[in-house]
């Protein structure tokens, strides 16, 4: 598209670090699109944690995210974060919101066109804060996380820095998971999968869901499955030389799994549940197997050998780099952009 210098406000969470060290997949989408933009010659403006790391002009009012600093107060932060781009909205051309329904509250008051990613539905009672501003502008990450009756702009699916992700030509012995410690990713799918087959399980993530992991992950850890806590990108990496396969078999439709497409880029093959967004990001067959069950989870082990591992990272590469993601994104900003010239005339 022909570059105009537009200013752009890139809205990130405040929950960690931008880009984050270990876990944040919002913030690592953000980081990612803003990255991006100014490789392709936007004027951004990244409003996000003081500690973040960008090559845009960085906005911060909080020091460090709530998450990683509990002298923090996640309502204060989040507010006082939220507030002040939009007090600023006169200096930008577009907000892009990565902040879910509570961003949604002060578009209708400044005259900054909002374009919203929609990162996923938290809960049904978010839903009426979407449906007062259903006429606002948004993005879906995948086209089965879409709710009836948003004014959508298209799908845009999210991209990772295959540069932090070298292929790794060759299996390893371990099964991995990789993800938050919580119901909805199936951990305890997982490790029935590592105990009939017989095959070692290594476990990386934070714990979301104390509960849970005390009950039905931790009795289960020995010498075969084991929990190693949260991994930066060097223990991602790690994971992935040691990996014969990725399990992913959440429980509830998934609205993207970053951690699919990362694993894939490693040339890891995903194993992952057929809900949501995962046969959006796996090729069934190609870059992993798409199952309904454990008893599926454990048959389809005996297929790895089947995929390509450099194939799978050219999955990826064409379908889920950063530079994919930000031209889908550059071709709605053009959009709106015509939308609101329109109005104007």
């Amino acid at each position: 598209m022909t570059r105009t210098k537009k200013r752009i406000a890139v809205l990130s969470p405040v929950a960690w670090r931008t880009p984050p060290r270990q876990y944040g997949a919002w913030e690592t989408v953000a980081s990612n699109i803003t990255e991006g933009l100014v490789a392709r010659g936007w004027d951004v403006t990244l409003f996000a944690t003081g500690d973040s790391l960008t090559s845009a002009r960085l906005q911060s009012v909080v020091d460090r995210g709530y998450e990683e600093d509990s002298a923090v107060d996640p309502k204060v932060a989040e507010y006082l974060h939220i507030s002040e781009v939009f007090e600023r909205a006169a200096e930008f051309d577009l907000i892009h919101s990565h902040y879910d329904f509570m961003a949604l509250t002060y578009t209708r008051l400044v005259s900054t066109p909002v374009l919203t990613t929609i990162h996923g539905f938290s809960s049904p009672e978010i839903m009426a804060v979407y449906q007062k501003y259903c006429d606002g502008y948004f993005v879906s990450i995948s086209e089965s996380d879409q709710a009836a009756g948003l004014n959508y702009l298209g799908t845009v699916y999210n991209g990772i820095d295959l540069s932090l992700y070298p292929l790794q030509p060759s299996p390893g012995d371990d099964l991995i998971f990789l993800g938050r410690i919580h119901p909805d990713k199936g951990v305890h799918l997982a490790i029935e999968v590592a105990r009939q087959s017989g095959w070692p399980l290594v476990i990386a993530g934070i714990i979301q869901d104390k509960k849970y992991y005390e009950e039905q992950v931790e009795p289960h850890l020995d010498d075969q499955i084991r929990y190693i806590g949260s991994v930066d990108v060097e223990g991602k990496n790690k994971l992935f030389a040691s990996a014969r396969a990725l399990l992913h078999l959440n429980t509830i439709p998934e609205r993207f799994g970053l951690v699919l497409a990362e694993a894939n880029a490693a040339g890891v093959p995903v194993i992952a549940m057929n809900l949501g967004s995962c046969r959006e990001v796996i090729g069934d067959g190609q870059t992993g197997f798409l199952v309904n069950n454990v008893h599926e989870a454990v048959q389809s082990l005996r297929k790895l050998g089947e995929i390509d591992r450099t194939a799978c990272r050219e999955h990826v590469q064409q379908r889920f780099s950063i530079d994919t993601m930000v031209a889908g994104y550059e071709r709605v900003y053009a959009e709106i952009f015509e939308q609101q010239t329109n109005k104007r005339s």
